[in-house]
């Protein structure tokens, strides 16, 4: 995810856990709060299952990372390997696991199944609440029997897309991954949970435009852009070529082919 381009609400509700509930507020650069109210849309808080983000009206259940349970785990173990698109897309095949920079990472999921196929991954997220569920995510998994070992290949930095590539000082990214937030035009009951909560705090990405020629300057290899099926190219740049599916794609653009 890009940017907030909303004027939504958020703080830190304290739940008995104030010495992380201070530090978050201060990393998020929101405050604490001990009794909801209308000034506030969205809410950070810690269970006993990690760092949520839920309504501050309570009109649906809070949002978290686990990467060793739900979606993750069933894509990781039920999403087809190496045979699935996103993995085509990135360059995955016998003895090529190409490092990743993904630049809008969100919850992690695209960056977790990448990581559960052996690929190293960076990845960015400059809104700050998505950003702390990510962190605790990670921090949950990399003690994780059947995950640890694939969080330990994940990496998040922080900033934003466009001054993690000016500064990047490191071995360049094989391939940087975009998948910016679309402007939704469909149903609100077509969008699950989680995404219909991230559009209302986020917003659309409508500066992803921007990253793609960066993107293509900084990356050894390709940039994979995951777009709706019928979206437009980004930047109006077309790619090399495209896998779809039902509902998306991945245009990939090749700066070079990978040796086997």
């Amino acid at each position: 995810m890009l940017a907030n381009t909303t004027d939504t609400q958020l703080a830190v509700a304290a739940a008995g856990f104030q010495f992380l509930e201070a530090a978050l507020a201060i990393e998020v650069g929101v405050p604490v709060i001990k009794k909801t109210n209308k000034t506030y849309d969205f809410l950070l808080r810690f269970t006993s299952q990690g760092l949520g983000l839920e309504p501050a009206d309570g009109r649906s259940g809070a949002v978290w990372v686990n990467f060793a349970a739900g979606k993750a785990r069933h894509r990781r173990v039920f999403g087809g390997g190496k045979g699935q698109q996103l993995a085509k897309a990135v360059g995955i095949q016998s003895g090529v696991r190409p490092s990743i920079l993904d630049l809008t990472a969100g919850l992690g999921g695209d960056a977790f199944v990448l990581a559960s196929l052996g690929c190293p991954v960076s990845m960015v997220e400059r809104h700050p609440a998505v950003r702390a569920l990510l962190a605790d995510g990670l921090a949950r998994g990399a003690l994780d029997i059947d995950v640890g070992d694939i969080v330990a290949s994940m990496g998040l930095k922080k900033g934003d897309a466009l001054s993690v590539m000016a500064t990047w000082q490191s071995e360049a990214p094989q391939v940087i991954y975009l998948d910016p937030m679309f402007p939704h035009t469909g149903k609100s009951a077509q969008v699950k949970k989680e995404m219909a909560l991230f559009r209302h705090l986020v917003g659309s990405d409508e500066d992803a435009d921007g990253l793609l020629a960066p993107a293509l300057a900084l990356a050894t290899h390709r940039v994979v852009v995951k777009r709706p099926r019928i979206a437009p190219d980004l930047a109006q740049h077309k790619p090399m070529y495209r896998l779809e599916g039902k509902s998306s794609r991945f245009d990939v653009y090749v700066n070079k082919s990978f040796s086997t």
